[in-house]
């Protein structure tokens, strides 16, 4: 078949470009000030930043990474995921009233107030490097299946889409994003939904067949189940995906920044709930999408290209498979998966540019300043999206997800140990916590050298090998243990220096004790 894609597939993609960048001209006309620019002017209705956050989550490493893991394994990394709504529905009702009353944008001015500066400055450069990574991430993946598909150059994919989306995160603000988010979540679920169809209705059979063969050769599971932390295991996900859950919904600067544009309390713990309970069904979507793409190349005449590797299905499947026009949909609804995520967290790391940085530096700065140095950040943050996009290019790596997790594990830097030190502990002090995050620097460089190999001579050798001390368990948990170091040590650390307790509104005490009031006085 000619790798091409047809007229009308192409002016379906085009016109999802042209409507994104629509939207951010729309929206462009009320961004007069900083507040409107970071926050929509707390306006904007629960449902909408459900859907957000929905869309933020569910990125073009959801549309085509979490597929290749399936196919080439089974669902063992979306345990993960599954691990977000048991924990997020434990802790939300405190997290989210903690920002909206403590934080002006920042999720990390909350470490400043409990723990100083340092701690605030070492957290939100920790977002910044995960974010570009993962940024970088998304457009490639994005310009990877356009190129598979459509034949379309994967480098000017980059520069093109990269541009379109600093477009329209420049000139409309997070209320543009949210907008855009809404509807671009739609179509991302209507392609996945017709590559199911597909993939069920197809082969001989139907849905019995294929379901049954993804369970019988073990497409569909979770394993293996061996209480193991050297491989990937279930136990390794379970672990990674409590803190993961944490980290993301608590000290995540996208997913903070929604609740901060919410009318009230309510309206943003709705949000919250709304996001949450949708990205779990939609990871579990395109999981199976995978399984049965495995089955589906088994059980039929189809044969797929020699060499072809597991993040190359999926586009091939697409392009061979689907007829014209609905090509077009499911690519419009990848390229909106992907264009959804870039927004929000180039607006994310605009306004921690702005606030933890710039009017750090220029205290007395106008509102003016911030708004035109906030569109600045987005400017650089799109430059970098697109950098690391291109290395991405020049590696031609397979496996991308493993690579997001892992990168996810690295930049982690025990943040959730910082949030939980504060939230929980009234004793904590900036000086314990400034030794728990000096261990975990050391333990994260440790356990990088000792694990992570490097061809020299045409032979893998460790970056630093000390034979039976290396780090032995698999590269997941370096993010877990970072995090449990931070916690153990900050507040073992804090034992030797003498500190007033931290005021109850800065920890779960003082929310505590406001529910009791509120209860006694009715």
């Amino acid at each position: 078949m000619e790798n091409a894609l047809h007229s009308i597939d192409i002016a379906i993609i085009l016109f999802t470009i042209l409507f994104t960048i629509g939207i951010g001209l729309y929206f462009s006309k009320s961004q007069k000030s900083s507040d409107k620019y970071f926050a929509g002017g707390k306006k904007i209705p629960p449902w909408a930043i459900g859907i957000s956050i929905f869309a933020t989550l569910i990125s073009s490493v959801t549309f085509l990474a979490y597929p290749s893991a399936a196919y080439k394994g089974n669902w063992i990394l979306l345990v993960q995921g599954l691990m977000v709504p048991l924990v997020l529905v434990a802790i939300i009702w405190i997290i989210v009233p903690l920002f909206r009353r403590i934080i002006r944008l920042s999720a990390y001015e909350y470490f400043e107030h409990r723990f100083g500066v340092f701690s605030r400055l070492y957290s939100s450069i920790a977002f910044t490097l995960t974010h570009f990574s993962k940024m970088g991430t998304v457009l490639y993946l994005l310009a990877l299946a356009l190129h598979s598909v459509g034949g379309l150059p994967i480098t000017a994919t980059i520069l093109v889409v990269g541009l379109a989306i600093v477009i329209v995160t420049l000139l409309g603000g997070i209320e543009a994003v949210i907008w855009m988010d809404v509807v671009q979540g739609f179509i991302l679920l209507i392609g996945g939904l017709i590559c199911v169809a597909v993939l069920l209705l197809v082969p001989e059979g139907g849905p019995t067949v294929v379901i049954g063969k993804a369970f019988e050769w073990h497409k569909i599971g979770f394993g293996p189940y061996t209480f193991d932390f050297v491989h990937l295991t279930f136990i390794v996900m379970v672990v990674n995906g409590v803190f993961y859950a944490i980290q993301k919904y608590a000290t995540d600067q996208t997913i903070v920044q929604r609740y901060l544009t919410a009318k009230d309390e309510r309206g943003a713990k709705k949000a919250a709930y709304i996001g949450i309970l949708t990205c779990v069904p939609a990871w579990a979507l395109f999981m199976f999408i995978g399984s049965a793409l495995f089955v589906f190349y088994k059980i039929t005449p189809n044969i797929l290209p020699e060499g072809i590797n597991a993040d190359e299905v999926f586009p091939y499947f697409m392009k061979t498979q689907l007829p014209v026009g609905v090509v077009g949909v499911v690519l419009a609804g990848l390229l909106s998966a992907a264009i959804s995520t870039l927004a929000s967290d180039m607006n994310s790391l605009s306004a921690v540019g702005v606030q933890d940085y710039y009017q750090r530096f220029k205290p007395n700065c106008t509102d003016r300043q911030r708004l035109n140095m906030g569109r600045f950040f987005v400017l650089l943050a799109g430059l970098g999206c697109v950098g690391v996009a291109l290395l991405y290019v020049v590696w031609k790596g397979e496996g991308v997800l493993g690579v997001v997790f892992e990168l996810y594990a690295i930049f982690s830097a025990g943040i959730v140990g910082i949030f939980l030190l504060g939230l929980l502990s009234k004793r904590t002090n900036r000086q314990g916590l400034n030794i728990g995050i000096a261990a975990c620097i050391l333990f994260t460089a440790y356990a990088l050298l000792t694990s992570t190999p490097l061809e020299i001579g045409g032979k893998e050798r460790l970056l630093l090998d000390l034979g039976k001390y290396n780090f032995p368990h698999h590269k997941y948990m370096l993010g877990v243990y970072s995090h449990i170091i931070v916690l153990v040590v900050g507040y073992v650390g804090s034992l030797f220096f003498k500190s007033e307790p931290a005021p109850d509104h800065l920890t779960i005490y003082g929310y505590i004790k406001e529910l009791k009031a509120q209860r006694a006085a009715k």
